[in-house]
């Protein structure tokens, strides 16, 4: 089997932290990029977490906030459908 060569900038201290996780796993970091991608074709989606993990306080104090802005009619702008959304984009010249 051939293979491509993917390149990506990552900081170097995520590149680090990565290759460790891998290593204690017992992969190397190119079985787990490669599974990733793999996954990512198959289910055609990125997840980023579990259900059960916790947003960040910054997250929730965000959350809390939009909702409060919604409930209060303070939108910029708010749309019904996807369609809206668009023509209000393709207006704007976006």
């Amino acid at each position: 089997m051939s293979y491509a060569v993917v390149t990506t900038k990552v900081d170097p201290q995520t590149k680090k932290e990565a290759q460790k996780t891998a290593e204690k796993l017992g992969m190397p970091l190119s079985v787990v990029i490669k599974a990733f991608l793999k996954q990512f074709i198959r289910t055609q989606s990125v997840s980023f977490g579990t259900l059960d993990e916790e947003p960040s306080e910054y997250l929730k104090n965000a959350i809390r906030q939009a909702q409060k802005d919604w409930k209060a009619g303070r939108t910029s702008p708010a749309f019904k459908t996807g369609e809206e959304a668009v023509a209000w984009l393709e207006k704007q010249g976006i």
